[in-house]
């Protein structure tokens, strides 16, 4: 799974969201709000470039105090999310 090319990850009046650049813009027509870890998954995904629900929650346990089954689900349901709204693919 990867980032799809066009969406980045801004600060907007305080908070973090996902947005279209150029022509992604214009057919996604939203932002996409995060919290402050889920904005952190997002910059680990595009460092790694290719990911999966492994990769992440395995990044999520070394930065952050959970058991590693919660941190596969919430990154599951985090990426199902994302998937929806069409920004990875």
């Amino acid at each position: 799974m990867q980032i799809k090319s066009g969406f980045v990850l801004r600060e907007v009046c305080g908070e973090k969201v996902i947005v279209g650049e150029g022509l992604d813009a214009i057919n996604f027509g939203k932002l996409l709000s995060l919290n402050e870890t889920a904005a952190w998954l997002w910059k680990q995904a595009k460092e790694m470039g290719d990911f999966s629900v492994d990769d992440l929650a395995a990044k999520l346990c070394e930065e952050y105090e959970v058991l590693a089954d919660d941190a596969k689900a919430d990154v599951a349901e985090m990426l199902d999310e994302w998937k929806q709204v069409g920004v990875v693919e």
